[in-house]
């Protein structure tokens, strides 16, 4: 039996406190939480925290050119640089991850290093994740149509600069593998990694990417065997504008009439929702993982996040490899979704019970598939967050300001002093202890640096393609009428 003691166990955020706790699990549940003597070590206890939206990328976006760019150009931007060792690329992104304070994360395949086969990447992704010791959701990429904007191709290829229209068309619109040929890996690659802290989950890009023919195989056979599924939805603007032109009955309706909506599917972003369809996807029980981060750093919006809250969704968070300062710092975005959200004046919109909760409750279901009470509390996953409260709270003027506070206000990366998930230790003191994160981040770019090629256009092509693109959507050739 493990025990942890704390001088504040704060089991329910923003609901209890408790000055000295002392928490017992043994294997990957927690067996009691219970008040005990403060030993003064100055940590403070919280429910674990999980990333329910990511895709396991070492690189961050201002790494490669893709700083401040609309999400409908910034996708091209991922591949400016070559594919390297897909073990590095995540564990060394898995790691950030924890050191950050995140134990479970689901990683959304979306951009293969291409190197091996499918399901030999998968398998090294696999490995990396249990070198880290973090648990993983692994969906895998699907996609079959509208690979340039989301309109046909011989929409988009005349508005395109004919210096650069054939490569384009040369790199991006080649033939995609069949929904049956694309179901067929989804199922070989669970057959080949899910287990063992690995969840492998289907993963549509999104609805403008992915025919009805695929969403619904990939219906049939959630329903059949209950692998959840994980998708993107209503990022955009320009994804809402399409969405209210190809469904005009309503998109989530439409992915109701293929069986897609229930609780087995997370839905991420959902920036641009409207108020009915959160009542669809709160009826369906589905997930939704909010992106507050990501969102604005590729001007997609601001998710309502209150408004999914009154309507009964569940709420779980996302960093999407996009947190505020790009550092994975998951306590950073936990509290900028809460300060966005908690209302104005004396409103509460959002209480800090939620905004805590937000973090860590419904991604254990999405990443992991485990219904948890986002608490600290016999039964419940061995997912623990400690920090060093004496350096949180060292201006702590009066004992009765509550610690729950500390942690709303200030708290962030360099706070953590422990990470447990499923009863493992993975971070201790600030450490990663399964993987060396400054060697594997040094190796990776040594890596991508040795196979860059300094002959290769393509990144200028992708500038091209970024300069082209915004009269594109400004004039709403997207939807079909330019």
């Amino acid at each position: 039996m493990n025990e942890l003691h704390v001088d504040w166990l704060l089991a329910r955020p923003g609901e209890t406190e408790q000055h000295g706790g002392r928490v017992l699990y043994e294997g990957p549940t927690i067996a009691a939480a219970q008040a005990a003597h403060a030993p003064g070590n100055g940590l403070i206890a919280l429910p674990g925290l999980a990333n329910a939206h990511d895709h396991g990328r070492a690189f961050r976006s201002s790494a490669f050119g893709g700083f401040d760019k609309p999400l409908e150009s910034w996708l091209f931007y991922l591949g400016v640089v070559p594919g390297i060792d897909p073990y590095l690329t995540a564990a060394s992104s898995l790691a950030r991850s924890a050191m950050r304070g995140v134990g479970r994360v689901m990683v959304h395949y979306t951009r293969a290093q291409g190197l091996t086969d499918p399901v030999t990447e998968a398998r090294e992704v696999a490995r990396a994740a249990r070198d880290v010791g973090t648990q993983i959701a692994f969906a895998v990429s699907m996609r079959d149509m509208q690979p340039l904007a989301y309109a046909a191709n011989d929409a988009v290829l005349p508005h395109l600069p004919a210096t650069i229209r054939e490569a384009v068309a040369k790199r991006l619109t080649g033939p995609q593998p069949s929904p049956a040929e694309q179901m067929a890996l989804a199922e070989e690659i669970a057959r080949a990694c899910h287990g063992d802290g690995v969840n492998v989950q289907y993963g549509p890009n999104a609805v403008q990417w992915c025919s009805d023919e695929m969403l619904g195989l990939i219906a049939e056979a959630s329903a059949a065997n209950g692998r959840q599924v994980h998708m993107h939805m209503l990022e955009t603007r320009y994804q809402r504008e399409w969405a209210d032109r190809t469904y005009p009955d309503g998109i989530l309706k439409h992915l109701k009439s293929l069986g897609l909506l229930s609780p087995r599917l997370t839905l991420a972003h959902c920036a641009w929702a409207r108020p009915e369809e959160l009542e669809t996807i709160a009826d369906a029980g589905a997930v939704i993982a909010v992106n507050t981060s990501s969102n604005l750093g590729l001007r997609s919006g601001i998710a309502p996040l209150a408004e999914m809250l009154r309507r009964g969704c569940k709420v779980a968070m996302g960093m999407d490899g996009l947190g505020l300062d790009e550092d994975d710092d998951a306590l950073r975005e936990m509290r900028l979704a809460y300060h966005l959200h908690k209302g104005w004046g004396y409103e509460v919109a959002v209480s800090p019970a939620q905004g805590v909760s937000f973090a860590a409750r419904h991604g254990r279901y999405a990443v992991s598939g485990l219904t948890s009470s986002g608490t600290i509390a016999a039964g419940e996953p061995a997912d623990l967050l400690v920090l060093d409260g004496k350096a949180l709270m060292e201006d702590r003027v009066f004992d009765d300001v509550p610690v729950i506070d500390f942690v709303l206000a200030r708290a962030n990366a360099r706070h953590i002093r422990k990470v447990i998930v499923g009863g493992r230790t993975i971070v201790d003191e600030g450490r990663v202890l399964g993987v060396d994160y400054e060697a594997l981040m040094a190796e990776a770019l040594a890596q991508l640096k040795a196979h860059i090629n300094p002959a290769d256009t393509w990144r200028a092509t992708v500038r091209s393609l970024d300069a082209a693109l915004k009269p594109f959507y400004l004039a709403g050739r997207h939807q079909g009428c330019g």
